[in-house]
């Protein structure tokens, strides 16, 4: 697992810079556009959508990858109590069509399981494809006995423990448990002043 990284972390390949940081209020409306394209419309009806609704994600773990003065990349985690026992979800994770090749995705995901270990979690639990998680050390080895809120797919639910035996004997439901998100803040709407006209 890589060490921590900053705030933002600058990665370099020969000529495709790019940073992870972590997410920002007005990184808010790329992001939604980002999932958008990458998830399709349903995206909101997904199982693992109803961990996140209503929720805000856990303190420090929300990610924004960005390159060329925009938001390429997220990924963000949430509290949920994984049949009792406290663990984080991950996702989604998205990263922007044209810059696929960049090794944004892998380098989201160890900055988020870096940060997330750093912050003394135990356990990651996402729904994904078994092949491309397994590189980051996830597998489906301890949640064979948990369940999601929603129909999904046995051999996708993958978990990566964080600290040692952190998942053991977990049965149930995975529920969410994180602190219910913030509405959006009203825009103030300034009206003109208008001058004082002598009657």
């Amino acid at each position: 697992m890589t060490a921590v990284w900053k705030t933002t972390a600058a990665l370099f390949s020969d000529a495709a810079p790019f940073a992870i940081r972590a997410e920002r209020a007005s990184d808010v409306r790329a992001r939604e556009a980002l999932l958008d394209a990458s998830f399709g419309e349903g995206r909101h009806a997904r199982t693992c959508q109803r961990l996140r609704d209503g929720r805000a994600p856990a303190e420090g773990l929300a990610f924004t990858a960005v390159h060329a003065g925009r938001v390429v990349g997220t990924v963000r985690l949430w509290h949920v109590s994984a049949g009792g026992v406290p663990a984080l979800v991950l996702g989604p994770l998205a990263v922007d069509a044209s810059c696929r090749k960049l090794g944004i995705g892998a380098a989201l995901m160890q900055h988020a399981l870096a940060a997330a270990k750093a912050r003394g979690h135990g356990a990651v639990i996402l729904r994904g494809d078994p092949d491309y998680y397994a590189r980051f050390g996830f597998s489906a080895a301890k949640t064979g006995d948990l369940a999601l809120p929603g129909p999904f797919e046995r051999e996708r639910l993958l978990a990566l423990e964080l600290r040692d035996g952190a998942l053991d004997g977990t049965c149930g439901m995975i529920v969410p448990t994180g602190a219910a998100a913030r509405p959006p803040r009203a825009r103030l709407i300034r009206t003109p002043r208008l001058a004082a006209h002598a009657a």
